[in-house]
Parts: C-alpha cells; sequence; structure tokens
C-alpha cells in the first residue's frame, strides 16, 4: 500500500525548500520516516521536479529497496544509517545552503548568536570534508545525529534531523542563517556569540518550550 501521505509531505517540503534557494539544479536529498519504512528522493532528480509516487520506499532494518525503476539518492545509505542510530528521528534534510557552505571554508564551530537558534536548533555539530556518496560519510553522520540536530559539512553542506519534515525544514533555515549573520558580523568585526548562560536562560523559557512541541507536532 503506498503511503500517500507521506509521499505528499516529502513533495511539500522539496519544492519550500527549492523555493527558500538552499539546494539548486539536481542537488541535495531530503527523507521521512514512515514505521519501518523511510521514503528517499530519487537519484538524478532536482527536488522540486519529484513527483508523490517517485519518493523511494527503503526498509530501514534491511536496507531492502522497493523497485519503481528509479534509483534511490547517491546519499542513500547517510539517511538508512542515521535512521537506525536515531529510532526517534522522522525526516532527514541534507541540502547545499551557500552560506554554511562559504562558513565551512573558513570555520568549523557554528556559535549561538541568537534566541532562534538556541531554541529550535541548539550546537551544530560539524564534519571535515568526507567524499559524498561514501561510506565514511555516511558513518560519520550516523556518529553525531545523537549529538546535535544540524550538521555542516566541510565543504559541502548541512544535514538537519527532526521528529517531522517541519523540523526538519526549519532547522535548515535557521542554521543557514546564523552561518550568514555569522559571515556578516565577522566581515565587520568580532561576532559576540550567547553565553551558555544565555542559551541555558532561553531553553527554560515556557514560551519556547511551547513553539518547541507546537513544531513537533504540525506538518
Amino acid at each position: 500500500m503506498i503511503n500517500m501521505d507521506t509521499r505528499n509531505e516529502l513533495c511539500k517540503y522539496a519544492r519550500k525548500i527549492v523555493d527558500s534557494g538552499l539546494v539548486v539544479g539536481p542537488g541535495g536529498n531530503i527523507s521521512a520516516r514512515a514505521g519501518d519504512k523511510m521514503y528517499l528522493s530519487p537519484s538524478g532528480f532536482a527536488l522540486e521536479e519529484v513527483e508523490p509516487e517517485q519518493w523511494i520506499e527503503v526498509d530501514i532494518p534491511t536496507g531492502e529497496i522497493t523497485e519503481i525503476g528509479l534509483r534511490p539518492s547517491s546519499e542513500v545509505l547517510m539517511h538508512l544509517y542515521g535512521y537506525r542510530q536515531k529510532p526517534d528521528m522522522g525526516a532527514m534534510v541534507h541540502t547545499h545552503p551557500p552560506y554554511c557552505i562559504a562558513f565551512t571554508l573558513v570555520e568549523q564551530k557554528l556559535p549561538i548568536m541568537f534566541p532562534d537558534q538556541a531554541a529550535l536548533v541548539g550546537s551544530t555539530a560539524y564534519i571535515p570534508y568526507l567524499i559524498p556518496t561514501t561510506d565514511l560519510l555516511a558513518e560519520a553522520v550516523a556518529d553525531k545525529v545523537n549529538e546535535a540536530s544540524s550538521i555542516l559539512l566541510g565543504n559541502h553542506g548541512l544535514v538537519t534531523t527532526g521528529r517531522n519534515l517541519r523540523e526538519a525544514y526549519y532547522r535548515t533555515q535557521v542554521v543557514e542563517e546564523s552561518a550568514k549573520i555569522y559571515l556578516s558580523a565577522r566581515a565587520a568585526g568580532t561576532p559576540a556569540p550567547l553565553t551558555d548562560q544565555e542559551v541555558a536562560d532561553i531553553a527554560a523559557l515556557e514560551s519556547e518550550d511551547y513553539r518547541i512541541q507546537l513544531l513537533q507536532k504540525m506538518k
């Protein structure tokens, strides 16, 4: 039985990702979990071109791919290993945001600089450049998914995770904005990130807790 709800949700956020300029051409790949299955973008397609029936179904425990005449994204292992490592993960979004890539060319640790970043993302992990589509990259990402919900890939892009596609997508937007703010601030002077106490104070706000819970529930 075709899972149309998940497939339609993937189409919705695939278009949002393209409209936001987070990928160009056939770059990037996204997936969502439904039970023991993940649904992943097909190889060779620009994300906005993918139709609901073209998302590739992959069995998470076995890695078996449902044959529909299309190949899954070449980053299939990165998504598969991620779901196996983090059972409560509902979605993974891998994009090539320009400010994130630019940031990794000059820095590694992205500081927390403003309230939305603190509340919706928290700390961002970093992986030095590894050849895309390889087991090495897939294993490196899987090693980080329980450490952080956003992972910068050196000279490559960004991976975000969430309990649903909405959460993962918004995290992508916030990290890209964070990279943009950092680079702009560094060009003008010395960036002044939030202190650990200021980050903790934001996390303790009832309003932020409510907003995060709402984000996790809504599509």
